[in-house]
């Protein structure tokens, strides 16, 4: 697969994650102490964010590969 279009690819699923992660953040107040579906909630944004970071870093990488 060429870096384009990977890279294209990669963006789109950036967008959905950041999409995700917009709608978990909705009422997020990070971990309510004795709350499960606190708990629950923070692991997801926390997933989410890691996501979003990595798919973000490696869209980077790639572009700058592309430049080189």
């Amino acid at each position: 697969m060429d870096k384009l279009k990977k890279i294209t690819e990669l963006k789109e699923i950036l967008k959905n994650y950041e999409e995700k992660l917009a709608r978990e953040m909705i009422g997020y107040r990070g971990v309510v102490h004795e709350s499960a579906a606190s708990e629950i909630k923070h692991s997801k944004v926390m997933v989410y964010k890691d996501m979003v970071e990595s798919l973000k870093l490696e869209i980077h990488n790639l572009e700058k590969d592309l430049n080189q």
